[in-house]
């Protein structure tokens, strides 16, 4: 039986993903770890959580914490970052930008891919740091 909370695909494997597809499922991968963070750090209402929770995984918040990381990004990763930003997306939302909308797509692909590799201790890594507080 399959361990879909911990995958170990070859680089090969996530390669052949289409780039859409990593972006499909980095999109839950990056929902479930802001979802995670907002309940550990305190007592929230439901509403609360909601509104906080949409507040992070709007493609600008995304793009801001995509710019955040880049330079800090490995070359493969930058390639999995890349092969979202440039996917051939629909129309970007209201609230964003079609930059802010191709960046929020790259982040989204890269937490993709880093999850179907099992690199899980980077995903943690890299969201650890779009989550904290420059002061």
């Amino acid at each position: 039986m399959e361990n879909y909370f911990q995958m170990n695909f070859t680089v090969q494997q996530v390669n052949a993903m289409s780039n859409l597809g990593l972006a499909h499922l980095g999109d839950g991968v990056y929902e479930l770890m802001c979802r995670a963070y907002l309940c550990q750090s305190g007592n929230h209402t439901v509403q609360n959580l909601h509104k906080k929770s949409i507040a992070l995984v709007k493609a600008p918040t995304q793009a801001g914490f995509a710019d955040k990381i880049k330079t800090l990004l490995t070359e493969e990763e930058l390639g999995y970052f890349r092969r979202g930003k440039n996917a051939h997306t629909h129309d970007a939302p209201k609230s964003a930008s079609k930059a802010e909308y191709a960046k929020a797509t790259g982040l989204e692909a890269l937490f993709g891919a880093l999850y179907l590799l099992g690199r899980t201790e980077r995903l943690q890594e890299l969201f650890n740091i779009m989550m904290k507080e420059d002061n």
